[in-house]
């Protein structure tokens, strides 16, 4: 790592509206280094990268140096043609535009007075090899995983000589083995002298990448943490500004093993998912953990009558859900799920808080005489703000404007307004910071308390391990094991892996 930083923020401040939201934030960033940038949502981490890709101008005052340089203006031109590149969580490609026209987007070469294409796609062969990328630069980008279309982006930049790359939650809509390959180049990247600085709320790709640590809170700069000197313990605290020992609450009482909230029986769709059966009990935490494709969230969207089902029969509390054609059928029956995709599935981003939460309870008992009673669905809203302790101003605030935890509560909040007995959470906290995990965390146990039956499904092994009392692995579409509870396994990250993969029969047949 060179000893001169390649960036040097100092002294950058944004107001917006009256409202300081960066206060004086400085951070150095180094050629070769993976400088991680951590933060709860609202820390600033976005406002800050944006000022540094031009897109926010900062407050007067500040100063940012390039090679030692100070830049006088910052504008996205003046940033991309210094070397700066950020990729966002939502990519911002063209899809009915080829990868090389992606790639040259902006800068296209001519040939007289038309785009010379065959050029194009040429002069982007290298960096695509360079990368691993197994399309052509002809390719649609339409056509394109999720996985390939970043690599497009990564193409772009360095395509463009970028020097500083940004990448904001880049895993998030990836597989295991996807981004395996990622975190292969990205180490690829900084061997070759770029200056990333990664953003991700998840533990682990923190402690697998980074060289150094930057922490934001409240929009102030905290304090930097090395590789050496980075543990959960510090780092949580200086994100949060107070200790989380009790993280994971499992304060329930284990649950008793009669007392059946929900019998899934033989559910199937005669694709992904082959004939499932569990129960479910009052008061239990109940984990479904397996690869990405194993057919987790499949299995919950027929419990929940979002997905036709080719057989299968549902009982709640000792009732057969005797139709179970839509999710409307679900609901009546007692059983909510909260999708893992909360902006295009679960909430109405254009609509306000109040609103939000009011969707299902308003159907049932808030009309008389076809009048919505707003005084008791704005008390309904009200309540619920206090009690999952929503960051809002009020519930008329758009929903849209929240933060991820935020908003994420406030489809909770949705949910159990209509006083589940089962509750089904599909990767309850992607995408959230850490001090809003915590307080998820806390809801599912207070709703284990009160008798709920709560499933989790979750890629992030570690919360599995916190919050469940019993994990049930699902491989290619069939539940295959059982931890925890009376299956006489302790519940292990090692054992959920080794059994998630197959390893447990490649043991058995070694």
């Amino acid at each position: 790592m060179s000893l001169d930083p390649l960036l040097e923020m100092q002294g950058i401040s944004k107001t917006f509206n009256g409202l300081r939201v960066l206060k004086n934030v400085g951070l150095k960033v180094y050629p070769g280094e993976i400088h991680a940038l951590m933060g709860e949502n609202g820390a600033g981490k976005s406002t800050l990268m944006k000022i540094l890709s031009g897109a926010y101008q900062a407050d007067p005052g500040g100063e940012i140096r390039i090679d030692g340089q100070p830049v006088a203006s910052f504008d996205p031109a003046t940033a991309k043609n210094l070397g700066i590149a950020v990729i966002y969580q939502e990519l911002s490609l063209c899809p009915n535009l080829s990868v090389a026209e992606n790639i040259y987007l902006g800068r296209e070469r001519r040939r007289g007075w038309t785009i010379d294409r065959k050029g194009m796609q040429a002069g982007c062969v290298e960096v695509l090899q360079r990368l691993g990328a197994e399309f052509k630069p002809s390719t649609r980008v339409s056509s394109l995983s999720i996985a390939e279309r970043q690599l497009v982006e990564i193409a772009r930049a360095l395509h463009a000589h970028a020097r500083i790359l940004v990448m904001d939650e880049p895993t998030t809509p990836l597989s295991s083995r996807e981004t395996d390959r990622l975190f292969a180049l990205i180490k690829q990247l900084r061997s070759q002298g770029l200056a990333i600085i990664y953003i991700s709320h998840r533990m682990a790709e923190i402690y697998e990448l980074s060289d150094r640590v930057s922490v934001l809170r409240d929009g102030q700069y905290i304090g930097e943490l090395t590789r050496e000197a980075l543990s959960a313990e510090v780092l949580v605290k200086m994100m949060v500004g107070r200790d989380l020992s009790g993280f994971y609450k499992k304060e329930h009482a284990a649950y008793n093993p009669g007392d059946v909230v929900m019998r899934v029986r033989d559910m199937a769709d005669g694709k992904r998912v082959h004939a499932c059966s569990f129960d479910l009990h009052a008061g239990e935490v109940l984990g479904i953990a397996g690869l990405v494709g194993a057919g987790r969230t499949e299995l919950a969207r027929l419990i929940f009558g979002a997905d036709p089902r080719t057989s299968g029969s549902l009982e709640v509390v000792g009732k057969t859900v005797t139709q179970l054609r839509t999710p409307a059928d679900a609901i009546r029956a007692g059983v909510v799920y909260l999708t893992e995709d909360r902006k295009a599935q679960g909430l109405f981003l254009d609509m306000s808080v109040a609103d939000n939460i009011n969707v299902c309870a308003c159907v049932p008992d808030a009309r008389a005489g076809g009048v919505l009673d707003r005084g008791r669905a704005a008390q309904r809203s009200a309540d619920a703000i206090k009690s999952l302790s929503i960051r809002v101003a009020s519930g008329k605030v758009n929903v849209g404007a929240l933060s991820g935890g935020n908003q994420q509560k406030v489809l909770l909040a949705r949910l159990l307004e209509v006083k589940p007995h089962v509750l089904i959470l599909d990767e309850p906290t992607r995408g959230v910071d850490i001090g809003s995990k915590s307080e998820i965390y806390r809801i599912i146990n207070q709703l284990a308390l009160a008798g709920v039956g709560i499933v989790v499904i979750s890629s992030e092994l570690p919360e599995i391990i916190g919050t469940c009392d019993r994990v049930l692995i699902m491989r290619e579409g069939e539940l295959v094991a059982e931890v925890g509870g009376a299956s006489g396994h302790a519940i292990s990250q090692e054992r959920i892996i080794d059994l998630a993969t197959g390893g447990d029969q490649v043991a058995a047949h070694g």
